[in-house]
């Protein structure tokens, strides 16, 4: 039996098990979700368009549809008493549609914002957060000519732009030309590359009743655009590391936001700014599953059923490597592709593995991700890098 308790305030019922929640999306976000959930005793509805998708194959109900689909969202606004997502594409559309039925988060609003990265940017600056320099690039005529201070810069789609993808760097005019021609000429963002000293992110929690609770610094690196490592807490200074999270809450504060946020911030000469934002989970927030006393998973459950929200303390410091499909080496003999050598991580009691499930390994997709904890942080990256190389991850 269903049950909804008024814990708190009368205008926020918190949910209790074995209720029904939506997830839209299926990849390994929202599997992790999933976990959550059902850990804590709730069940799941899943939609998502691949009959093979990491979360749909373990939740209670995977509707097989898109996400669009009227027949689908009414089927999960009629079963689901809270709904939420795991990627910030998903049409903001299905999201008005199914507020109007029942609880969402985030909100449409949110997620729209974060979606489009003109939007995005134009919201970041407005509010007075700190970003890189950019223009908005419509037409050609917008392309600053060679004597701007942008270049050398970045052009970057403004929809649909992940993991590195829809992005070109550019040095001058003629290049910038070129890659908007490339892009079809859609809306694009055109970012002034700034020297990094290095990057680093945030992941919090924001409730219906405004709570917040942020989990420490991550530092990270990337390799071909795709999240590589994270160390947390990060190595930066104090300073850098509680402002980013005080960044990243005035972030969720002006964006009205309820749900799980990530900010990624570049630290350049010593100053944060607020490089992108994800309404959902965030890549560099895996290792709270095994180093923090509640995940942001289970965060993003508490969110959408008005719980109050998890401890977000670290008890042991981390380092996340991520293992794409690039692992999985090809036999010569026959083209087909091989398990990596995954004893050679398992083999460590301090290493904890997470593979997605999913179908087929390919170059540039995230297959799972491994997390080393230890005590002292730079034995856990001493270790981490080890196994990284013996997985020939990033090689």
């Amino acid at each position: 039996m269903n049950q909804n308790l008024d814990q708190h305030s009368n205008h926020h019922p918190v949910i209790l098990p074995p209720a029904m929640l939506g997830m839209l999306g299926g990849g390994q976000l929202g599997r992790f979700f999933v976990i959550a959930a059902h850990e804590m005793g709730y069940r799941v509805t899943v939609l998502d368009p691949d009959k093979n998708s990491p979360a749909g194959k373990i939740a209670d109900v995977h509707i097989c549809a898109k996400y669009d689909d009227a027949t689908a969202l009414e089927q999960m606004a009629k079963t689901c008493q809270s709904i939420t997502t795991e990627f910030e594409n998903v049409p903001a559309a299905s999201l008005e549609a199914l507020a109007r039925m029942t609880s969402v988060y985030p909100s449409a609003k949110s997620v729209a914002i974060a979606q489009h990265r003109v939007s995005e940017k134009n919201f970041l600056k407005n509010a007075g957060l700190p970003v890189a320099p950019y223009a908005v690039i419509q037409l050609v005529e917008d392309i600053p000519v060679d004597d701007s201070d942008i270049y050398p810069a970045i052009l970057k789609v403004a929809r649909f732009g992940y993991d590195g993808k829809g992005q070109a760097r550019v040095a001058n005019a003629m290049e910038a030309r070129q890659a908007f021609a490339d892009f079809s000429q859609e809306e694009c963002v055109l970012e002034k590359m700034l020297k990094l000293d290095y990057e680093v992110s945030v992941v919090l929690a924001r409730d219906v009743r405004g709570h917040v609770a942020t989990f420490p610094t991550a530092e990270n690196s990337h390799l071909n655009g795709i999240l590589d490592i994270s160390i947390v807490p990060a190595r930066g200074s104090d300073a850098i590391n509680h402002q980013a999270q005080k960044l990243a809450i005035s972030v969720a504060e002006k964006l009205e936001y309820t749900g799980v946020l990530g900010v990624e911030f570049f630290v350049s000469d010593g100053e944060l700014l607020v490089n992108e934002i994800a309404p959902r989970p965030h890549n560099s927030g895996h290792y709270t599953i095994d180093a923090c006393v509640t995940n942001q998973f289970e965060q993003q459950v508490r969110v959408m059923t008005g719980l109050v929200l998890g401890s977000s303390r670290q008890h042991s410091p981390a380092v996340m490597v991520n293992v794409l499909g690039d692992a999985w080496p090809h036999d010569a003999a026959t083209n087909a592709q091989v398990e990596p050598a995954w004893h050679l991580a398992l083999n460590h009691p301090q290493l904890k593995m997470h593979l997605y499930g999913k179908h087929e390994a390919r170059v540039g997709r995230k297959m799972g991700h491994f997390t080393v904890i230890n005590t002292v942080r730079d034995d856990a990256i001493k270790l981490a890098l080890q196994v990284r190389a013996e997985l020939n991850i990033g090689i």
